[in-house]
């Protein structure tokens, strides 16, 4: 397991990675078993691994192409992290306007092996164990 320090380190560079859109950056920092839970899985279904990361990835730019992510806040809780986060972009083709700010569950076990999206920071804290 890494240092907090590390966990935070690695969180930044999960997100470094797809702001820059380097897929192969990103996927170095995710475990082959990586599960990536958006918030709408109910419709679109989770992703498994690095296959699914990467239809992951693809569908979120394909949406919205100028996507992009700023951390405003990380916390560590031993092998989590969880982050606040902005995300911005356009509709492709409608240019509609992306802002919203949902929140960031990454498990790391060596390697980030849960990301997950939550609507609110409760909801994060509640579905990993913890409160605030």
């Amino acid at each position: 397991m890494a240092d907090v320090a590390g966990e935070r380190d690695l969180h930044y560079r999960v997100i470094d990675a797809y702001n820059r859109r380097d897929l192969d950056a990103y996927l170095e920092l995710m475990d082959d078993d990586v599960e990536g839970i958006p918030r709408i899985a109910a419709i679109e279904g989770n992703y498994h691994g690095h296959e699914g990361m990467r239809r992951w990835w693809m569908a979120l730019l394909d949406t919205w192409p100028d996507h992009s992510i700023e951390i405003l806040e990380v916390r560590d809780f031993r092998d989590l992290t969880v982050a606040a986060v902005r995300a911005r972009g356009h509709g492709a083709g409608s240019g509609t306007p992306l802002d919203e700010a949902p929140w960031q569950v990454a498990r790391w076990r060596g390697k980030c092996d849960l990301l997950r999206m939550f609507d609110s920071l409760a909801e994060a804290l509640e579905a990993v164990g913890l409160s605030e």
